[in-house]
């Protein structure tokens, strides 16, 4: 008689368990709903190339081309806008990668990127300037890759070089006691001139509106 309740008992606390966890999940997913159309904006704003060298190493065989090397130091000054007008931001992470026509220009092994500050906490409805540096010690193209044969062939004419900045932030949105964390991709293609004298500076002003998704 006295073990009768057990299992009514049981049942009513996962039915409060379940409640209270649908409660919950509601509520965040309000808390969701009012700030998820406010996602981060970004923008280049200046970018500047210098210390840039190409060169091709020497082929030991006539039918085999030579592969090109690039050494270069870009730095970009990215602003990040948080357009919310509830929710605060706190950026935890950037990791960033710098592109020419979709080809890494800043692997690991070749080439050092660093953003200043790494870490930061956004005010609602503010903005928060990023520099992000990149230098690269003879960041080699396989001598039949196109990359690198268009990257020598736009140095050489002294165009314009398009390129593209990638980054991979880990961000926490606060909304009140509210925490959610989130992996934006913010991806950016801008144009430097290649300098004209070698050593010399590369200067853009271009303010270009960077493209954003939330991985």
């Amino acid at each position: 008689m006295s073990g009768s309740g057990g299992p009514s008992r049981d049942k009513t606390r996962c039915g409060s368990c379940c409640t209270l966890l649908v409660s919950l999940g509601f509520i965040v997913l309000i808390y969701w709903a009012i700030f998820q159309p406010h996602q981060i904006r970004a923008s280049v704003e200046y970018a500047e190339l210098s210390n840039l060298t190409v060169s091709n190493a020497s082929s030991s065989s006539s039918s085999s081309a030579a592969a090109v090397a690039v050494s270069y130091h870009v730095s970009v000054n990215l602003t990040l806008y948080n357009p919310s007008k509830r929710v605060n931001i706190y950026y935890d992470t950037l990791d960033a990668e710098l592109r020419y026509r979709g080809a890494v220009l800043s692997p690991a092994a070749t080439a050092t990127a660093a953003a200043s500050p790494v870490e930061f906490y956004q005010r609602r409805k503010s903005a928060q300037a990023v520099r992000i540096e990149f230098d690269g010690k003879g960041v080699a193209f396989p001598g039949d890759d196109d990359v690198g044969k268009q990257l020598e062939g736009e140095v050489k004419a002294g165009v314009k070089l398009g390129l593209e900045l990638n980054v991979d932030a880990r961000v926490r949105y606060v909304f009140g006691s509210i925490k959610i964390r989130q992996k934006p991709t913010v991806w950016c293609a801008f144009s430097i001139p290649v300098p004209s004298t070698p050593g010399g500076m590369g200067v853009s002003f271009s303010d270009d509106r960077c493209w954003v998704k939330y991985r």
